[in-house]
């Protein structure tokens, strides 16, 4: 028990660029996606009244994909800065990686806030 007690302990001290690049490593070793309980989830929501959908609700959370950073990578750097609450070099880590998340599970406005910022910085974003 005291072996997993030092790995919740461990766990807990990762950043988020860790954690992320954990949950990849995990994907690709197990042949697993973390996205799946909630593609899961999101399905069993779904409307089963036999209507053509309208009366499900629009998309409250939404996450900032970094797609690429663009020629202006240190304005990028500082955008990301400016839009989450990353250091330096965490920051730089992000924008160094195609498909890394900015932002995750965000407002609809403050998703789109973010990305017009890190657009008008030089960098490719898309909101999922």
């Amino acid at each position: 028990m005291a072996n997993l007690d030092k790995l919740v302990e461990q766990l807990g001290d990762l950043t988020v660029l860790e954690a992320a690049e954990l949950t990849k490593l995990l994907e690709e070793k197990w042949g697993v996606s973390a996205a799946a309980p909630v593609a899961a989830v999101a399905a069993a929501s779904v409307p089963t009244d036999g209507g053509d959908g309208a009366a499900s609700e629009e998309k409250s959370e939404w996450n900032v994909i970094l797609k690429d950073h663009g020629a202006k990578k240190i304005d990028v750097i500082k955008a990301i800065r400016q839009v989450t609450s990353l250091g330096l070099k965490d920051a730089k880590e992000v924008s160094e990686t195609a498909g890394a998340v900015v932002m995750e599970a965000v407002a609809k406005e403050a998703a789109e806030d973010a990305k017009k910022k890190l657009e008008e910085a030089g960098a490719t974003i898309e909101l999922q």
